[in-house]
């Protein structure tokens, strides 16, 4: 914008001082003539007195040699009997065509245009009805003189208007351009997940009241999404009694092994509860720039899922590749996401069925985290929250896609070599 604002400062003032500049350039070239043929014409009326005096030329030669266009060889007197007086240093000083003299000898004085110059002719009136013609010839350059040097000052005049024009644009564009800048900033940061945002309305008023709305709308979001997170907060503290319950019961089984690994299924729903609860009570994403190892991740969450995988039977494999790669992911949000993944295979593929999960390294950074099963596949309609033909609540895969869309990645669906589901996570590299 604060270019274009320049742009258009200085197409506007080259077109008014060309309309300014260019007539008055063409009305000093004129003046420049016209001063160059008056003085012509007063050096050869200043003859007149000489002539009315005396016809001899040898008189008439040192009252040339006077003036100051007879001492350059730019004047000559045609006497009646067609004597010429003068010594010209051109041939252009010098000729006359017979039709000028003629009508100069009628008694009337002009100028005309010939090569390399003009002609400025002034006829004198003698006695006995004679007519004595005196001719100047003004060379291009004394037509012309001085044009050039006040071109020069109206092209310098022209450029500083432009100048100062562009420069004024700039100082005003910055007034335009700073606070349209600063609310996009604003609202990236808020699209980000920066809620505390907020921008000091500044510039023309109409981005002053853009400021203020913003400001407005940040403020309107942050209570709305406050109130959910208490909400979600509130209801998420309910499932502990419940799951108070369940671990009581889990305790009283009288089978140890049996006991101990459904008590280690209740400490892994209490601490899913818990990180729900932290979650929905975070005021603002604390999450911007999180980082996370998808190899240490992947581990992790195979390791919680072997034991339900022994039981259904399922063979299972994890293949890892790329040591030390970190995603800008958070770790928590990462394993929900794997969990997720996981989860559907375990939910959608009979039991038996085999699954791996892979970590490769990304091109460019980052990493590829996919889950492969020999199950019967899944299609694109079942990633949609909320809604799925497979009888599920329709959020698991829903959740992967967003974890990856929020990192600035994707999740992609596709067949795996043997048939059954590949849903990969397209992870960038964490910011440096």
């Amino acid at each position: 914008m604060r270019r274009r604002l320049i742009v258009l400062a200085a197409a506007n003032t080259v077109m008014v001082a060309l309309a300014f500049l260019v007539p008055l350039a063409v009305l000093v070239r004129t003046l420049a003539r016209d001063r160059a043929l008056n003085a012509a014409e007063l050096e050869a009326q200043s003859l007149a007195p000489a002539l009315s005096l005396t016809q001899d030329p040898a008189a008439l030669e040192v009252a040339v040699l006077a003036s100051t266009a007879g001492a350059a060889g730019r004047l000559v007197i045609f006497l009646p009997d067609a004597t010429r007086v003068g010594k010209p240093q051109s041939a252009e000083a010098g000729r006359i065509s017979d039709s000028s003299l003629a009508l100069a000898r009628r008694g009337r004085a002009f100028s005309a245009a010939v090569p390399g110059g003009a002609e400025v002719l002034v006829p004198v009136a003698l006695a006995q009805s004679r007519t004595s013609v005196v001719r100047v010839y003004v060379p291009n350059g004394l037509l012309r003189r001085g044009v050039a040097s006040a071109w020069a000052v109206e092209l310098g005049v022209g450029v500083a208007l432009v100048g100062l024009a562009i420069l004024l644009a700039d100082r005003m564009a910055r007034t335009i351009v700073r606070p349209v800048r600063a609310l996009a900033d604003a609202a990236q940061r808020l699209g980000e997940g920066d809620l505390t945002v907020r921008i000091e309305p500044e510039g023309p008023p109409e981005i002053a009241q853009a400021a203020v709305a913003f400001n407005f709308l940040g403020r309107r979001v942050g209570e709305l999404l406050s109130t959910e997170r208490e909400l979600v907060a509130d209801l998420s503290h309910r499932l502990r009694t419940p799951l108070t319950a369940l671990r009581l019961d889990a305790e009283g089984i009288g089978d140890p092994e049996d006991a101990r690994r459904l008590s280690e299924d209740v400490e892994e729903l209490e601490r899913a509860v818990d990180a729900v609860i932290r979650q929905a009570r975070r005021p603002v994403r604390s999450d911007i720039g999180a980082v996370a190892d998808p190899v240490a991740v992947a581990r992790s969450r195979a390791e919680f899922w072997a034991p339900l995988a022994e039981d259904q039977g399922r063979r299972w494999a994890l293949e890892v590749n790329g040591e030390g790669t970190t995603v800008a992911v958070a770790v928590e949000e990462l394993a929900a996401a794997v969990d997720a993944l996981l989860g559907n295979v375990f939910m959608h593929t009979p039991e038996g069925t085999a699954f791996r999960l892979l970590v490769t390294p990304r091109p460019g950074g980052g990493a590829r985290l996919a889950v492969e099963d020999d199950g019967p596949g899944v299609s694109e309609d079942q990633v949609a929250r909320g809604a799925s033909k497979g009888g599920s609540t329709g959020l698991g895969l829903d959740i992967a896609r967003r974890t990856a869309e929020a990192a600035g990645g994707s999740l992609r669906i596709a067949a795996s070599p043997r048939g059954g589901a590949r849903i990969e996570l397209d992870l960038p590299p964490a910011p440096a």
